[in-house]
Formats: C-alpha cells, sequence, structure tokens
C-alpha cells in the first residue's frame, strides 16, 4: 500500500514545476517591489510594544527578574473617590466621569513617555503627536503640511469651490436614533450630499454605523461610486485590549467600525499604490468620531502626492 501511495518520478517533476510556477506568481514585480520599499520605514519598524503585564511593578512580579521590561507600561491613577476592589474601569481613558468614577483607570508611565518624547535610542516613537514638517530643506514632493479645516454646514456647503481630490475621507453624521454629543443628518439629507462633484477618478474611503451599513452603500452608488471593499477598524483600549463595553450597539456592543471603499472613474496606477496595506486596522479609541491615525497614513500611501481631504 505504501508503494501505492508513493508518487511517481513523472509526478515529482510535475509538482516541481507547479511549485516553481506559484513562487514565480507569488513574487511581486519589480514595480512593486519599488513601491513596497518606498514606503518601508527607514531602520526598520518604529513599532514599540505596550508590555502585557501593564504596570512596571506587575512586570517585574512576573517575570521573576526583579526589574521591568524594556516595553511601555501604565501608571495606575488612585484618587481618594477610587475603589480599587472595584478593578478596572470599562471605559479607561474615555470615561466621562472620570473625575467621579470609582474605578480604576491608567495612564502611561511618565518615564517611558519621556523616553518616548524625547527620542532616546531604545525607543523610536512617538505615540502621543502626529507632526507635520514644513522646513524649507524639505523635498517639496514629500512634505507633509498641516491640515486644513473649514468650519460650514455640509448640507449647504458648495462643494464644486474645493476643486478636485484623488482620495477622500469622510466620516458622516450618521442618524444612529441614539443620544450623541453631535447633531445629525437624515438619511435623504446624506442622499442629496453633492460629493460626486469632489472627484473625477479617485477612492472614497466612507465610514459608517451599524446601522448605516446599506444606506452608506446605497449612498456610494448615488454618488456615481462603485463599491469595491471594506476596511475595518478594531477597536482597542488605553490598555491595548479589545473594548468591550462600548457606548453604541442597540443588541451588542460594538467593538469595531466598517469603512466602505469606493471608486470613481478610472484609476491612473502612476497615482495609486495597491495591495501595500491590509484591510484591517487595530487600534486605539480617543475622542468621540477621532478615527485612528493608521488610517491617514494608509491613504498617503494609497495615493502619495495627490489632494486629500
Amino acid at each position: 500500500m505504501e508503494l501505492l501511495g508513493t508518487p511517481t518520478a513523472r509526478q515529482r517533476e510535475q509538482q516541481e514545476h507547479t511549485d516553481l510556477l506559484m513562487q514565480l506568481l507569488d513574487k511581486p514585480t519589480a514595480r512593486r517591489a519599488s513601491q513596497t520599499d518606498k514606503f518601508r520605514t527607514q531602520g526598520g519598524s518604529k513599532l514599540k510594544e505596550f508590555c502585557r503585564h501593564g504596570t512596571k511593578e506587575e512586570c517585574a512580579r512576573q517575570s521573576g527578574l526583579g526589574a521591568p521590561c524594556s516595553n511601555i507600561h501604565f501608571r495606575r491613577i488612585i484618587k481618594p473617590h477610587t475603589d480599587t476592589t472595584l478593578g478596572d474601569c470599562s471605559y479607561l481613558d474615555t470615561c466621562r466621569h472620570m473625575s467621579t468614577c470609582r474605578f480604576i483607570h491608567y495612564q502611561v508611565d511618565r518615564s517611558d513617555a519621556l523616553r518616548m518624547r524625547e527620542g532616546a535610542a531604545e525607543a523610536t516613537m512617538d505615540p502621543f503627536a502626529r507632526t507635520a514638517i514644513n522646513r524649507l530643506d524639505d523635498d517639496p514632493f514629500h512634505r507633509h503640511y498641516d491640515s486644513q479645516f473649514v468650519h460650514c454646514d455640509i448640507r449647504t456647503f458648495p462643494m464644486a469651490s474645493l476643486g478636485k481630490f484623488a482620495v477622500l475621507m469622510a466620516d458622516p453624521p450618521w442618524d444612529i436614533h441614539m443620544e450623541l454629543p453631535y447633531g445629525t443628518m437624515s438619511d435623504d439629507e446624506m442622499r442629496r450630499m453633492n460629493v460626486q462633484v469632489l472627484q473625477d477618478d479617485g477612492v472614497l474611503f466612507l465610514w459608517v454605523t451599524g446601522r448605516a451599513m446599506e444606506l452608506g452603500r446605497e449612498c456610494l452608488e448615488i454618488w456615481g461610486y462603485r463599491f469595491v471593499q471594506e476596511l475595518l477598524w478594531v477597536k482597542t483600549n488605553q490598555l491595548q485590549r479589545i473594548i468591550r463595553t462600548g457606548r453604541t450597539g442597540h443588541w451588542l456592543n460594538h467593538s469595531k467600525e466598517h469603512c466602505l471603499i469606493g471608486i470613481k472613474g478610472k484609476l491612473d496606477p502612476r497615482v495609486f499604490n495597491q495591495n501595500l496595506d491590509c484591510d484591517v486596522i487595530c487600534a486605539e479609541v480617543r475622542e468621540t468620531s477621532r478615527k485612528p491615525d493608521e488610517m491617514y497614513d494608509l491613504l498617503e500611501r494609497l495615493g502619495a502626492g495627490p489632494r486629500h481631504l
């Protein structure tokens, strides 16, 4: 029976040819490799991990070495009204009642925060800020300008006055039938949004809530876009754990957010870079409606150079 299951010389040769062909198909082209290298972080990854034990004291105790590791740690915030027997606050640093909340809250350990901000050799990333560089000696084609904002009513604002953009990201105030700290727009007002004048050929990233998933796809079609993919933001809390107690969700607490991706017109391969990023982002929740910084970097890698809105 073993002999019957053994492949013949011809079968082995055919398998080798198949494996070689698959390797060639999987190998990136010279152009793809060049694009990837263009956006690769110089000097290797700048990611600085958070310690899974949380505080330095717990890290030293768990490791048995008597000293904490080199990762980033947190410090417990203990106030007169804090009851440590209650454990951690579900909302952590997004708690809206921190001045009276009796649960435990955290902040980044001061020494670790200073180490990152000062750019010491052992710390290579500042996760607290996303700064712009507008020096005259910079290459103007790689310069990162400060963002510009327009305070207006988007329901009546003349969109065409802004010009054309290659990449758009929108986080509309969908009516989710819940109490929110900002005003919302009705479904019909969303459909009437004059988004289509902002692009001839480009990509639109449209953030949607659970209730607005189908409405968002309908709006894409009305505005002249073809839905192509969906991006998922998995929300983590301050301690880098999945959020389990959210403020939204009618049946289950939301621990993620969806972003619909639509394409309009024809994309110029000389402008848009495909297959550089994946469709899942794991990032910390901050202020209400604030999207992760990783999203903006993704957009810049997708369409390097053109105007973004």
